[in-house]
């Protein structure tokens, strides 16, 4: 499914921890220059002490995460602003609520086998999600449906590779 170009884009990284959604985004920022919102960033302090010991996050837990994640959307929207934003968005139920009277919402799956993402988790520090929860984020995920706007892509490729071929779909230079 190729995407319709639309005025405002709003383009939400999303995969379980360890996919690469915060590197993407880097790279896709030093092309396109567009403000962008690391979902991780604004957890309530609550959630950030949940996962950093090791319990995972019930629907409860998201639902004013990802509510301020789609405000921060709508607020883009509104002043006509492509953005791009970071957030796991695991469930269907979680990507409906982002994109509910957005629009421009436009959905990439950064997806990779488990063992990648394990190796990923291990190497990198200062990130409150330990490697242990991944496998309660794999449980949870749900693959992008065929009416959602948006595809999956292999993120074992270099990060720049992954950039390209989202910025190849979008139309974007």
């Amino acid at each position: 499914m190729s995407p319709r170009r639309r005025r405002v884009t709003t383009l939400v990284l999303v995969g379980v921890a360890g996919a690469g959604k915060s590197s993407v985004m880097a790279a896709l920022q030093d092309r396109l220059a567009w403000p962008s919102l690391e979902g991780d960033s604004v957890h309530p302090p609550s959630n950030v002490h949940k996962m950093a010991a090791g319990t995972p996050l019930t629907d409860k837990d998201r639902e004013p995460w990802l509510q301020h994640i789609a405000g921060w959307i709508g607020e883009r929207e509104w002043h006509g602003v492509s953005s791009l934003v970071t957030c796991s968005a695991l469930r269907r139920t979680y990507r409906d609520l982002l994109r509910n009277g957005h629009p421009s919402v436009w959905f990439v799956h950064l997806d990779a086998p488990k063992g990648a993402l394990e190796a990923r988790m291990k190497r990198r520090s200062g990130h409150f999600m330990p490697a242990s929860l991944l496998a309660s984020q794999l449980a949870t995920l749900e693959p992008l449906e065929p009416d959602e706007p948006g595809w999956t892509i292999d993120a074992t490729a270099p990060v720049e590779d992954i950039a390209e071929t989202i910025l190849e779909r979008l139309r974007l230079p």
